[in-house]
């Protein structure tokens, strides 16, 4: 198998598979979509909120802003973040503050709800670590391929900001090594 890259930035990265098969192309597509794993808010305590908008939309929005996932992280780890903020203002994913020092949201510039004047919200969000098989809030990014011939494929990565698109394949590509190291154990 040969790898070659394309193209390649802070945001995505594009590279050629050669000598491989239709079967490898899409498991190695599925591992960065599914398999790879990320930091997201997944429980919201609300201690305030005297805005017009549920609880639970609310929870639903800070839930999906991107947090910046360290390699050391996995799923023994959490991480709160805290939220206070007052009207009249459009209240930002960079006003989420991280009780984990390194520890941030992706992009600080995610509106999450607009405040009116003597509005206030307050709450705290737990994130925890795990792939997108139990949310897709917890998806790296976006993963397409195509076929060029039978065994070379044309893959795109775009990050959502947790990590560089060269982490999200080098992190698939564990996966599926340590799955299969896992297999081979068992058939010994």
């Amino acid at each position: 198998m040969k790898l070659s890259i394309l193209e390649s930035n802070e945001k995505s990265v594009s590279f050629r598979l050669e000598g491989t098969n239709f079967s490898f192309a899409n498991a190695l597509r599925r591992s960065m979509i599914n398999g790879v794993g990320t930091l997201a808010i997944d429980k919201v305590t609300f201690y305030e909120n005297s805005s017009a908008m549920f609880d639970e939309y609310i929870a639903h929005r800070i839930g999906l802003v991107p947090i910046h996932t360290p390699k050391d992280y996995d799923e023994k780890d959490e991480v709160v973040f805290s939220l206070s903020a007052e009207g009249p203002s459009t209240v930002m994913s960079k006003e989420l503050e991280s009780t984990a020092k390194g520890i941030k949201v992706a992009n600080e510039n995610i509106p999450i709800i607009k405040l009116a004047q003597g509005q206030t919200i307050k709450v705290d969000g737990k994130a925890i670590f795990r792939n997108a098989m139990k949310s897709s809030k917890f998806q790296a990014g976006l993963v397409t391929y195509k076929a060029i011939g039978d065994d070379k494929f044309e893959f795109y990565v775009e990050t959502f900001g947790q990590m560089t698109p060269l982490e999200i394949v080098h992190r698939a590509l564990n996966i599926i090594s340590n799955s299969l190291k896992e297999v081979s154990k068992e058939i010994k």
